[in-house]
């Protein structure tokens, strides 16, 4: 197993941890900091991961698979708890995971007619949008709570934007192919 696949099973191990930490209410006052703390590592190593696989050359069918699968595992963790705690609608959460299904099941038809889709600028744009969001939802500061109701809307907009655009760049994935006539 390579270094950039050892980057992303870090992730993967850090979300149990980051809940924890997030969840768990006996420790009041630095709790949610360490788990703010987790979170921007676990955030983190998705940058670094694909730059360092890229860079020398790692790239591995694993990665390909296990990285975006972190990433969504991360999120929707952070979501779920952020929910059940109480600090973001439930309806940005839902939004948010269907367009994760949506894409999931998307890429696996892809993948079926031998389709790789590489994920886009504004899933990017969307993901970093969403880990930000995040983490100033940890923090719940008081004085952001305008900032984090903005953040909310932007991250949503950009959920919604992002499914359509990788949804009409990839229309032709869903397409029948033509059968030829004996």
């Amino acid at each position: 197993m390579n270094i950039a696949n050892k980057i992303t099973l870090a992730r993967v191990i850090l979300i149990p941890v980051f809940c924890f930490f997030l969840m768990y209410d006996k420790l009041p006052g630095w709790s949610k900091w360490v788990a703010m703390g987790i979170f921007i590592v676990a955030s983190l190593t998705d940058f670094v991961d694909g730059k360092v696989a890229r860079k020398y050359n790692m790239v591995s069918n694993f990665g390909k698979f296990m990285d975006p699968l972190a990433d969504k595992l991360l999120v929707c963790t952070a979501l779920i708890c952020l929910l059940y705690l109480g600090k973001i609608n439930v309806y940005l959460v839902l939004i948010i995971i269907a367009r994760d299904f949506i894409i999931n099941g998307f890429r696996t038809v892809a993948s079926d007619n031998g389709v790789v889709i590489a994920a886009s600028w504004w899933g990017k744009v969307k993901t970093a949008a969403q880990m930000v969001m995040i983490v100033l939802l940890i923090a719940d500061i008081e004085q952001l709570a305008v900032v984090n109701i903005v953040l909310e809307w932007i991250v949503l907009v950009l959920t919604v934007y992002s499914l359509c655009d990788y949804l009409v760049r990839n229309r032709n994935v869903l397409k029948e192919p033509k059968k030829e006539d004996n």
